[in-house]
């Protein structure tokens, strides 16, 4: 009776010896990218000893035929802590969630919020109309209106196919 190995076994085109390690690997690295998809990874201890996180807010970015909408959710951060730019078709939305720990001694068990600094750069596909640029942030939301420029929608063009 032969025991059959449960990896996934391709025939090497040259030789004709199997390549499980390849395979394994690949299985292996989308196991990774899978588990980690939506992470932070820690990045360097804070001052006071504890881990830091990087965060990234998540993004939503719509299209209608007037104007990008960009919106990011920020929970727990303030709005003064919030700071957007516009540049070379670039929108930049950088900030910081400052943390609310006390210097008292807690034995925390579980830590999965995150604080500190943040950045987030979309790059615009077209120019838009910078001067009507608008931002609201409400519980935790952020979101930007950026109108499409008047040469924009101008070039826009909706092409009938021919049979």
């Amino acid at each position: 009776m032969s025991a059959r190995s449960p990896l996934p076994v391709s025939k090497d085109q040259d030789n004709g010896s199997r390549d499980i390690f390849g395979s394994l690997h690949d299985r292996i690295d989308r196991v990774f990218e899978d588990f980690t998809r939506g992470f932070s990874l820690p990045s360097t201890l804070s001052h006071s000893g504890s881990r830091a996180f990087g965060m990234a807010p998540r993004v939503d970015v719509s299209e209608d035929e007037n104007k990008l909408t960009v919106s990011l959710e920020l929970p727990g951060v303030e709005e003064k802590d919030v700071n957007i730019t516009l540049a070379d078709n670039v929108l930049t939305i950088k900030g910081e969630k400052k943390s609310e720990i006390e210097e008292k001694k807690k034995d925390y068990h579980l830590v999965e919020r995150e604080y500190g600094r943040f950045q987030r750069s979309i790059r615009l596909p077209y120019e838009v109309e910078t001067d009507q640029v608008s931002a609201h942030y409400d519980k935790g939301v952020l979101e930007i209106s950026l109108p499409k420029s008047e040469d924009i929608k101008k070039k826009a063009k909706t092409i009938k196919i021919q049979t």
